[in-house]
């Protein structure tokens, strides 16, 4: 499979799921799916790239804390573009009324069971995507895919709510987070194996993000927001490794007989299947 990146002025690690192959022969459809890094820094020309693909909306992973703290996008107030933030950790940062990104406390993991430590309310500063040790509310032999499942037990109502925005925008949804590679990977990831992708292409697809990793890094320590929780760790820790994305597909599979079922255990609906099938298949 051949991963189809896409240029940018501002983003590195950006490209279009069209072209990944289905199991019964077919391929996702182009300009539906697109994937990114974080959209702070887009150029004039950057968001024209964004019409001309057809973006629609704006799926934003990002924490309140990191909303907070990196301030007003460029696309915040333009009517074209429809922004839904969804935070996949547990956190309650102080925001004020109307502010974007606030988020409240965990759902109910809804029959995805938790070993381990029990979600808990983090503080402001811990609420980034590489602070500390955070224990998983599911613990697996891989510490990447156990990050995948426990936003899926710790936020379900926010892993649901991205993949709903994805599958009933109008035009073309972008995924993004701040490197566009954990939170977003596994985003695509289910909205890929949903519309009956092949296992193979998507950990593929996930895995790709490991060809920018010094991009990614150098763009987001060059933020204050990310700085000092990104110093002094190696590029290798960052890297989205086959494995990773394997196993928590496989747990998926083995747990619950796939990833759509595991998804039914917090919500998901068949008529949400169907509609991110018209949207990635047509």
């Amino acid at each position: 499979m051949s991963v189809q990146w896409l240029a940018f002025d501002s983003l590195v690690n950006a490209r279009d799921v069209g072209g990944i192959p289905t199991v019964d022969g077919g391929r996702i459809l182009p300009r539906r799916l697109i994937r990114s890094d974080n959209l702070q820094a887009l150029t004039p020309d950057d968001i024209q790239r964004l019409r001309d693909l057809g973006v629609t909306d704006i799926v934003d992973l990002r924490s309140a804390f990191e909303v907070q703290a990196e301030g007003p996008g460029p696309l915040d107030h333009r009517a074209e573009f429809t922004i839904h933030r969804h935070s996949f950790f547990v956190e309650q940062v102080s925001v004020g009324a109307g502010a974007p990104g606030a988020t409240g406390a965990a759902g109910d993991t809804g029959g995805i069971e938790a070993s381990g430590a029990n979600a808990r309310d983090e503080l402001p500063g811990d609420v980034l995507p590489w602070a500390g040790e955070r224990p998983h509310t599911i613990q697996v032999e891989d510490g990447f895919a156990s990050s995948y499942l426990s936003f899926l037990a710790d936020r379900p109502e926010s892993v649901l709510a991205a993949l709903r925005a994805v599958a009933y925008a109008d035009g073309a949804a972008l995924v993004h987070c701040a490197a566009g590679k954990d939170r977003t990977g596994t985003t695509v990831a289910l909205a890929l194996m949903i519309a009956g992708a092949d296992v193979d292409a998507v950990v593929e697809d996930y895995a790709a993000s490991t060809e920018r990793i010094d991009l990614i890094l150098a763009r987001l320590l060059a933020r204050e927001t990310y700085a000092e929780n990104l110093s002094g760790r190696p590029a290798s820790s960052h890297h989205t490794r086959p494995e990773s994305m394997r196993a928590f597909l496989g747990y998926a599979e083995e747990r619950f007989g796939g990833v759509e079922p595991m998804l039914g255990m917090i919500g998901w609906t068949p008529a949400d299947t169907a509609q991110m099938r018209v949207k990635l298949r047509g």
